[in-house]
């Protein structure tokens, strides 16, 4: 939660009096010309007290095309301020205080102000990582004309103007710190902190190309971060994307964006894989996973100081970027009005996705059917969907035992599941997983008749997610026939381990200990199915020498 209270959440009147305090003071020095303003016309002092008695009965925060700004940093330019409206229309005016964190900003229709209003409300913007608070000023237009200061304004207007009209040349020598672009460099470079959940390529496209053609994606891991460098077609939609993004969660309260410009004006794509993408050339191979990168790519990577601040503890998290239970990741487009953006699970492929993409929003319960009845139990399903989240309870139907009802701990990790295990073979039938009607799984009643198809899972030490920030959340990936193994003690042998896959009825086709950690193993088995089977049955299989056996799917290959 943020720490700074937002302006649309405290009570109406407190909040008309803090949009006043900076307003007003404007009104009597004629800086703002709205329907209050006192005036060469005004018949009588009898009329002027009608006119700020009908203005104090005025409904606080009425649509207007004057929005007022609050708590803007002191260091924050003029093009900064500017960009906020730019997705939402043309903005013509500007007028900062910065000795009060406050600034209006005119856009070019009224249209566009609610437009704009609409979409920060849920979704606070931030600017130099410092939230903003954006409410409809109670004046109509701003009147500058006179005021000294206004230059800078003046031309950061006129660069965007330019800008807009594709006057500008953008090919050109740095920008000046009043101009809209900061760096002419098309390439942003993304890093993404508190990764609670897995944030893949198709994810970060579908986001980002709500800003402009994207080009080129480039993911890697450093220093333990998830980075990625992507490249726009145009300079614009990368100052666009960096505005509008950076500082903001994909998912609630974790996997924060950290945006800057890159060095490179261009990215080098070998492969289009998982790692890497060039979406305009359908061609490329897909390689054996991490590209290799060109030097001076690599030395790019390796800048120090770019980004320098991770969140400290909770209270530090901005607002997600989406994700009010039903609606989705929602950003919008550049230019023009606002435009849904629901992260489909094909476009996570499987890795996330949203809450409430169907059934119940938000519900963490999953009608799980198509199940062998003679193979499956409660543990079986524990354990295999205890893969992609937390299970909290599972249910066999007492009637009709090829269905099930799992738990999970959130909707995130519900989806996770029905995305990767939906349309699995598992004991020679193809499982199906949707969301259920049902809120929660209810345990059975005492002295009711359950056949023990009904268990609690909840405070089960098996949980691989307990806690916060966890590698398991950056190892989760698909079934897949191999199968990553770990916590082996020193005893066990390779022989050791493919005699226990083995016994369990599976076809061993390779193995191989990790080089630098003997404590982990990758084998190599002869079909998904059988990776699967064999994950459910010695999944905490103990190893003795107080070592239990941890598998779970591997995304690479013997």
């Amino acid at each position: 939660v943020d720490a700074s209270p937002s302006p649309f959440s405290l009570p109406k009147k407190l909040n008309e009096l803090s949009a006043r305090r900076g307003s007003d003071e404007l009104l009597s020095s004629g800086i703002i010309n709205g329907p209050f303003t006192m005036n060469s016309s005004t018949p009588s002092a009898a009329n002027g007290n009608d006119s700020k008695k009908f203005k104090r009965d005025r409904p606080p925060c009425s649509p207007s095309r004057v929005l007022h700004l609050r708590k803007i940093p002191c260091d924050v330019t003029e093009a900064e301020i500017i960009s906020l409206g730019l997705p939402f229309g043309k903005v013509t005016n500007l007028l900062m205080l910065k000795g009060k964190s406050q600034a209006f900003l005119e856009m070019a229709s009224e249209e566009a102000a609610v437009t704009m209003v609409n979409y920060y409300t849920p979704i606070t913007p931030h600017l130099r990582s410092q939230p903003v608070y954006i409410q409809y000023s109670n004046h109509r237009e701003l009147k500058t004309d006179n005021l000294p200061n206004q230059a800078r304004a003046q031309a950061a207007l006129q660069a965007v103007s330019a800008v807009q009209s594709g006057s500008l040349a953008l090919s050109g020598g740095p920008s000046s710190e009043g101009t809209v672009l900061p760096g002419q460099s098309p390439v942003l470079r993304i890093i993404i902190e508190n990764l609670f959940y897995p944030v893949t390529l198709e994810v970060l496209h579908q986001i980002f190309s709500k800003f402009g053609t994207v080009l080129k994606i480039i993911t890697f891991t450093k220093n333990n971060q998830f980075q990625a460098l992507l490249q726009y077609a145009d300079p614009v939609n990368a100052h666009y994307a960096k505005m509008a993004l950076d500082g903001q969660n994909i998912y609630n309260a974790c996997c924060t964006l950290r945006i800057d410009f890159s060095k490179l004006t261009s990215l080098n794509v070998k492969y289009n894989n998982d790692k890497s993408r060039d979406f305009t050339r359908l061609d490329l191979p897909t390689g054996d996973g991490q590209p290799s990168l060109e030097p001076p790519m690599a030395a790019a990577f390796g800048a120090p100081g770019i980004i320098s601040s991770p969140y400290a503890g909770a209270a530090g998290f901005a607002p997600a970027i989406g994700f009010p239970q039903a609606t989705g990741l929602s950003v919008p487009a550049v230019p023009g009005a606002l435009g849904p953006l629901t992260i489909t699970s094909s476009a996570v492929t499987g890795r996330m996705a949203i809450p409430g993409a169907g059934g119940i929003p938000g519900n963490s319960v999953l009608l799980v059917t198509n199940l062998n009845p003679d193979l499956i139990t409660p543990h079986g399903l524990f354990i295999l969907f205890g893969v992609y989240g937390d299970v909290h309870r599972v249910k066999i139907m007492f009637n009709k035992k090829e269905n099930a009802l799992v738990q999970m701990a959130d909707a995130n990790q519900a989806q996770l599941a029905m995305n990767h295990l939906s349309g699995q073979r598992l004991y020679g039938k193809v499982l199906r997983a949707t969301l259920s009607k049902h809120q929660a799984v209810q345990l059975p009643r005492e002295g009711q008749e359950d056949q023990g198809l009904t268990k609690d899972f909840s405070n089960s030490p098996l949980h691989r997610f307990k806690k916060p920030g966890s590698k398991n959340f950056q190892n989760i990936f698909p079934p897949s026939a191999t199968l990553h193994l770990s916590n082996i003690p020193p005893s066990v042998t390779v022989d050791d381990l493919k005699n226990l896959f083995i016994e369990a009825g599976c076809s061993v086709k390779a193995f191989k200990f990790f080089q630098k950690d003997r404590k982990m193993a990758l084998i190599q088995l002869g079909s998904v199915e059988e990776a699967i089977q064999a994950l459910i049955e010695l999944h905490n299989h103990d190893l003795g020498e107080n070592h239990h056996l941890r598998v779970s799917f591997s995304k690479s290959t013997i």
